[in-house]
């Protein structure tokens, strides 16, 4: 969108921008705490506590502690620069959820897939999505207080993933951390548009 000055000395923003980011990965590994971690605004969450319904349906080994769950969106935006903006929308976990990314995914430059390495696999349906989409990603080892550290080398060969696709070791409870996993891929979705292009 471009916005002309209707005034005299009133700043004009040229090719005004926002860029739509996903942040992915399987229940309770820690999406809502990156997106409010991040967000410069008030984050929205679709949180609700667990019920006895997702009894036998939602998956909470591991996560035995957590009482909430994401049944819609995450969303928080972030400020690059003026006209400039990364909007994040955290995707349910859940698998009676997933019918939403399709919607949510639609216009996304790329995506993070978080990943736990208590629960490694939980992350697979997360990477297979965006893989068969051809939506580029990258996956962020979320550092849990007491969960073993892994090579990020061992992870990819884990998941079977290219060569080419960033793992970043991070922890979403610190800024700078999740700053970091964005401009991560960013940088890689920028630079695979570019080759895109060239070739």
């Amino acid at each position: 969108m471009d916005y002309a000055a209707s005034e005299p000395g009133t700043t004009t923003v040229a090719s005004a921008l926002a860029i739509k980011i996903l942040i992915a990965g399987g229940f309770g590994v820690g999406k809502t705490t990156l997106v409010g971690t991040i967000s410069e605004i008030r984050p929205l969450h679709t949180e609700e506590l667990l019920s006895d319904r997702g009894i036998g349906v939602d998956d909470t080994s591991g996560v035995e502690s957590k009482t909430t769950t994401t049944v819609a969106l995450d969303f928080g935006r972030i400020t690059i620069r003026e006209g400039l903006w990364l909007y994040l929308f955290g995707t349910p976990g859940q698998d009676r959820f997933w019918f939403m990314w399709d919607e949510l995914a639609l216009g996304a430059l790329g995506a993070v897939v978080l990943a736990d390495t208590r629960r490694l696999q939980d992350c697979f349906p997360a990477v297979d999505y965006f893989e068969q989409r051809g939506i580029p990603f990258v996956v962020a080892v979320n550092c849990f207080d007491g969960a073993r550290r892994y090579d990020p080398a061992k992870v990819r060969r884990a998941l079977g993933l290219n060569e080419n696709i960033p793992i970043v070791l991070c922890d979403v409870r610190q800024r700078a951390s999740v700053r970091d996993v964005l401009t991560t891929l960013v940088t890689y979705a920028v630079k695979g548009l570019g080759a895109g292009v060239s070739g």
